[in-house]
């Protein structure tokens, strides 16, 4: 079956970001290297990392239920990413209210809600806000489930 994970880019703070989604969300990470961990490059147009842009992550994976949660940061050679949110939100089905509701809290500390878990009209429990790293989220328990 195919899947679809989400992919994060960062610019710079992807350690960061992770250690705190596994805070909430628990779990090991399987892989998380860094751009000084890259082989050298046979191109001569392809310049070592700086230490500062070594120290970024190159890549890392977050298993998370059935998804993987990955990432990486940004380089000078791939260029900042604009803010987070835009066009995305993760979304993340819980399994009841209470687990839930440890998501909603632990990922919105220090974010912005835009809608506090609640109640909705459609039978779900459900809140939307960006986390402090401007990730937008979306996290839901079917209350009436299917």
């Amino acid at each position: 079956m195919t899947t679809i994970n989400p992919y994060l880019i960062f610019n710079g703070n992807c350690e960061e970001a992770f250690l705190f989604y596994q805070s909430v969300f628990g779990g090991e990470f399987p892989y998380m290297g860094k751009f000084k961990d890259m082989p050298p490059s046979d191109d001569p147009n392809c310049l070592p990392p700086s230490e500062e842009e070594g120290n970024r992550v190159m890549h890392v994976c977050l298993p998370i239920g059935n998804t993987v949660l990955m990432g990486s940061d940004s380089t000078s050679q791939s260029g900042d990413v604009p803010p987070f949110g835009g066009n995305f939100s993760v979304s993340v089905n819980a399994d009841s209210t209470a687990e839930a509701d440890h998501i909603f809290n632990g990922l919105s500390d220090g974010g912005n809600i835009f809608m506090p878990m609640q109640k909705t009209f459609w039978g779900a429990y459900f809140g939307m806000f960006a986390d402090k790293f401007g990730v937008h989220w979306m996290v839901n328990f079917d209350e009436m489930p299917k």
